[in-house]
């Protein structure tokens, strides 16, 4: 479920919902807006979860570069 997935991206990140919602779909109300019902297109969702993997990705990157002194 797209809204569970949603739920702990913004626990592990620290997110506010307004700014994944900016981010993500370009809609500051997205996560607002699924937390009270609504149902996004497969392509919105699909879009949403490789926008989640990449920022994921890329703080993963970035803790991987701060813990072993590499610059990039």
């Amino acid at each position: 479920m797209l809204l569970r997935s949603i739920e702990c991206f913004l626990r592990v990140h620290a997110m506010p919902a307004t700014k994944f919602g900016r981010l993500a779909a370009h809609d500051p109300r997205f996560v607002l807006d699924l937390r009270m019902g609504r149902t996004p297109r497969r392509e919105t969702e699909l879009r949403t979860r490789a926008w989640m993997q990449g920022y994921a990705d890329g703080s993963a990157a970035e803790t991987g570069l701060a813990t072993t002194g590499e610059m990039a």
